[in-house]
């Protein structure tokens, strides 16, 4: 049967006292840990497993994205541990001047167009691979653009990027 967590407690990073609880709840074996992916995290309505095979259902507001070290307690008192798994992101680097700029407002159009959201930091452009790496990468290179290099990087949860992602957008 499926354990549903609806009652949000706090992030244990913020919280001595529910980290203390938390680590009571672990030694009592009244914790239950969940590891989620960056797109999950922003849902409404989570449907997973624990990390002992446990079916869990996570049940929270859409306006608010989970962090790693959120606490739930379930509809049958136990805790719920929400762990982030790492983020594996496209990374777009230019090691030559780019001398012809409109290929670069076609390339942002295309990321856009695709709806594969995008951040700049700094001289990198991040890709969030919400398409199969391959085919992003592919359209990528087709544009043929000198000095253009792709890598990709894992961000740890506590360093992850944050991609607004525009759920109303239609077409």
């Amino acid at each position: 049967m499926i354990e549903l967590a609806e009652t949000y407690l706090g992030n244990i990073t913020e919280n001595s006292s529910l980290s203390q609880r938390i680590e009571k709840a672990l030694s009592d074996e009244n914790c239950l840990k969940v590891y989620l992916n960056h797109t999950d995290s922003g849902k409404g309505r989570i449907h997973t497993h624990t990390t002992c095979g446990k079916e869990i259902g996570i049940v929270k507001s859409r306006d608010w994205s989970l962090q790693e070290g959120d606490v739930f307690e379930t509809q049958q008192g136990k805790l719920l541990l929400v762990h982030l798994e790492q983020q594996k992101l496209m990374v777009i680097r230019f090691n030559l001047p780019v001398n012809h700029p409109i290929n670069l407002v076609h390339l942002g159009h295309v990321l856009g167009n695709h709806h594969w959201p995008i951040i700049v930091q700094n001289d990198k452009l991040y890709v969030h691979l919400a398409a199969d790496e391959e085919v992003i990468e592919k359209t990528i290179r087709n544009f043929s653009i000198p000095g253009l290099e792709i890598s990709y990087e894992w961000r740890r949860s506590g360093d992850k990027l944050v991609f607004c992602e525009n759920k109303d957008h239609h077409h």
